[in-house]
């Protein structure tokens, strides 16, 4: 218990220190942006009708008058005390901000990655199992097919042929057009979720059925595989008790580290679907020049995926036991 302590401590000090850096690293891109605020969210020609007073005021409201090392450090200062700030765009909380929108989102997200992970586990163990045989080519070649095919493009499909064509699937948003809030159910919220997480789903397959499929083969071609057909074990003995057992560690690893990827894919398919989640204000706060936002919504992601991958380290000892012998030995 003590070494997993010790281990998830380490683990914790990287992620503050990743943060760290992440924020830093979108503060300077942000910086760095030849978009100007004012042009951007007001407009030449209203900028052009109003008097200096008036310009020097927007330029306080967008920080333009201060120098970017002490806006950085305004802003760390705050966060490290709980304070996110308040968006410059929608002028509220941004932690208000990011908790209604990430609520949306992990509708998607969280199907998504359940979705794909089990479908891609099982492509890629039949596909392994199956090497060189029609399955195998049929998965391959699905799996090479999507992994080519880019998310935007697959979510406008989906839309034409589910929404437009068939018109069994709202357009986009997340609820009804033009009804109240308090009317809303929870079937109607999944159903503006399903293309968007279908298509998530979709594209999160493919990588990780072709790198089990190739784990998935090595390990068919293995002596102790060899060794257990020898000794007349059937062919699903064979995949339940060798194959899955020794796939499961890159398996969970694909799974985790497939949180990002899914979270970048949301900001596209939010933004085909008009999707009100964490990725479209992403968009929206990049566009805006709404600094206090963007970095929020930066850190938290951020913190989304370390979490994902110190999740997926400290499984490895619950299913390998070898490895929490040796971490004990330590």
């Amino acid at each position: 218990m003590k070494h997993r302590l010790q281990f998830a401590g380490k683990k914790l000090i990287r992620m503050l220190l990743l943060l760290l850096g992440v924020s830093l690293a979108a503060f300077l891109l942000m910086n760095a942006s030849p978009l100007d605020p004012l042009e951007t969210n007001i407009g030449q020609a209203a900028l052009g009708s109003m008097s200096q007073e008036q310009i020097a005021g927007l330029q306080e409201y967008w920080g333009m008058d201060t120098p970017p090392v002490e806006r950085y450090l305004g802003w760390l200062s705050d966060f490290v005390r709980g304070d996110m700030g308040t968006s410059l765009l929608y002028r509220q909380p941004v932690a208000q901000i990011i908790g209604q929108r990430l609520a949306s989102s992990l509708w998607l997200m969280a199907f998504a990655w359940l979705f794909s992970g089990i479908l891609g586990l099982i492509l890629g163990v039949t596909a392994g199992a199956t090497r060189g045989r029609w399955p195998d080519k049929l998965i391959r070649g699905y799996c090479l097919l999507i992994s080519s095919t880019p998310a935007f493009w697959l979510a406008i499909l989906l839309l034409m042929v589910f929404s437009v064509w068939l018109g069994i699937l709202p357009i986009g948003l997340s609820v009804p057009i033009g009804m109240d809030a308090a009317g809303v159910t929870l079937a109607d919220r999944l159903r503006h979720a399903v293309l968007p997480a279908l298509t998530l789903s979709i594209t999160g397959v493919a990588n990780i059925a072709l790198h089990t499929r190739e784990k998935m083969a090595d390990i068919m071609e293995s002596d102790y595989l060899l060794f257990a057909r020898a000794r007349g074990e059937s062919g699903r003995s064979i995949l339940l008790r060798h194959g899955l057992r020794n796939v499961a560690l890159p398996a969970i690893t694909l799974q985790f580290a497939s949180i990002s990827e899914i979270i970048g894919g949301s900001v596209l398919v939010e933004q085909v679907f008009s999707y009100p989640g964490l990725g479209q204000a992403a968009v929206t706060a990049g566009l805006g020049s709404d600094l206090p936002l963007l970095l929020g919504i930066t850190v938290v992601t951020a913190a989304m995926v370390f979490g994902g991958n110190l999740a997926a380290d400290l499984l490895y000892g619950a299913v390998d036991p070898r490895i929490r012998r040796r971490a004990a030995k330590r």
